[in-house]
């Protein structure tokens, strides 16, 4: 979690209880299933849900999602994690972000309804949305999986009205084991009985076992490349199934596997029946659509001033293998400027496997350790980088890499910090201020 902002009382609380209660996650129900008793029961009282589970593109489809939903006339309430700058990001009612002084009014009826008792902090943080999703109103909830999908926090809505899972691949092994059949198995946990299952396009052996697991719950398996499918074109894409195709523009979030997950989001407003979603609706959350931190150009911040005219600044939070290859596939077509990596990731996280993809890209990489989480030293990502064959450097902090890169270098460099939400998070507050 990121540092609080001592202007921010609610920060300061959610602080105090990251560190009171057990930070290490603990996958179970019983803890929030005791809270949510506690406070009368808010899972059962919210607005229809659709629930997203996955390892890569969760923001991004759920971003797809309310954009689409909202251009549709409709008020959404959305649960997303980790936040970046404020708690408060997580937590959007109606359209609006939760309010300071609601959060803490929420804050201090959770904290009472727990007491003495076990939770971890995302347990308490789930058991507020919920609330805050009860008593405001709205006409669906957006409700993203912290980790997993079987034991996690959120998966205590017994009849969503549609649940997705977007690409799934290794992350969070200390969890979800490296086996891709079983942590497939556990993203599926979220299905339910004759409720469609939006799957995104996956390896066939996690395929395979989403299904299995689909079926065993008797949900309505909605997979791509079945019941329906997205062909990129040179400049947009086409999306088709039972009902019809549609020829849909380039979405506003930049990067081609952002159709796959504009698709995704579609087929899941497509396959439910209370919602009418037309194809204007679709085109304009397309376009509308706002995602921070994936691929976040930020060229004309005061960050990007210390570097040549003419240069590129952009961030990305993703931190796993397929993040890496996204990412490259991304860049692998923009020769025209080279590549400096201003790169910080967490210790459990497979650097290796993230920067291979980026190798050949890739002029120089600055390590950083990202400063307050625990993540490798400078040089461990340094030595990883190395290691991958790129050359690199050990530094203080993306400051000092931007500092560096801009005295070093004398033309126009594409500079692309990388590989942690929590660095992420720290180069978006500072832009803030």
């Amino acid at each position: 979690m990121n540092q609080p902002d001592d202007s921010r009382l609610s920060d300061q609380v959610l602080d105090r209880l990251y560190r009171l209660h057990p930070k290490k996650i603990d996958l179970s129900l019983d803890r929030v299933e005791r809270l949510l008793a506690a406070l009368d029961h808010p899972e059962q009282k919210l607005p229809p849900v659709i629930h997203v589970a996955g390892t890569n593109g969760k923001g991004s489809t759920t971003a797809f999602l309310r954009a689409i939903l909202e251009a549709a006339g409709l008020r959404v309430h959305v649960y997303t994690s980790p936040h970046l700058v404020k708690f408060a990001e997580r937590i959007r009612l109606a359209g609006k972000l939760i309010s300071e002084d609601y959060l803490l009014e929420l804050l201090d009826i959770c904290e009472q309804a727990n007491g003495e008792q076990p939770i971890t902090y995302f347990e308490m943080t789930t058991a507020l949305a919920f609330k805050a999703f009860a008593d405001v109103p709205a006409d669906v909830v957006l409700l993203e999986v912290g980790l997993g999908g079987r034991f996690d926090a959120t998966n205590v809505i017994d009849q969503p009205l549609s649940t997705v899972i977007t690409p799934v691949s290794l992350d969070h092994e200390q969890f979800l084991g490296s086996d891709l059949a079983g942590i497939g198995r556990e993203k599926a946990g979220i299905a339910k009985k004759g409720v469609p299952l939006i799957v995104a396009p996956q390896p066939p052996v996690i395929l395979d076992a989403i299904l299995e697991v689909a079926k065993e719950r008797q949900a309505i398996p909605v997979a791509a490349g079945y019941t329906w499918k997205c062909t990129p074109t040179e400049d947009c894409f086409l999306y088709e199934d039972f009902y019809g195709e549609m020829i849909l523009p380039q979405p506003v979030l930049p990067g081609l596997h952002q159709r796959e997950n504009a698709a995704l989001a579609i087929a899941c407003l497509r396959h439910q029946r209370t919602f009418e979603i037309t194809e204007q609706h679709i085109r304009t959350g397309l376009q509308t659509a706002e995602w921070p931190a994936r691929m976040q150009d930020l060229s004309k911040s005061t960050l990007a001033k210390t570097l040549p005219a003419g240069s590129e600044l952009w961030l990305d939070g993703g931190h796993n293998p397929a993040a890496g290859e996204i990412i490259a596939d991304l860049l692998r077509d923009r020769k025209d400027l080279p590549l400096f990596l201003v790169c910080g990731m967490m210790a459990n996280k497979d650097t290796g496997g993230f920067l291979a993809p980026l190798a050949p890209l890739t002029t120089t990489l600055y390590g950083i350790h990202v400063p307050g989480e625990e993540s490798h030293s400078a040089e461990a990502i340094a030595e990883m980088a190395r290691d991958a064959g790129i050359e690199a450097v050990a530094m203080p902090g993306f400051e000092e890499s931007l500092d560096l890169i801009g005295r070093e270098q004398t033309v126009p460099v594409r500079v692309l910090i990388c590989g942690s939400l929590y660095l992420a998070g720290k180069v978006l507050a500072l832009t803030e201020n």
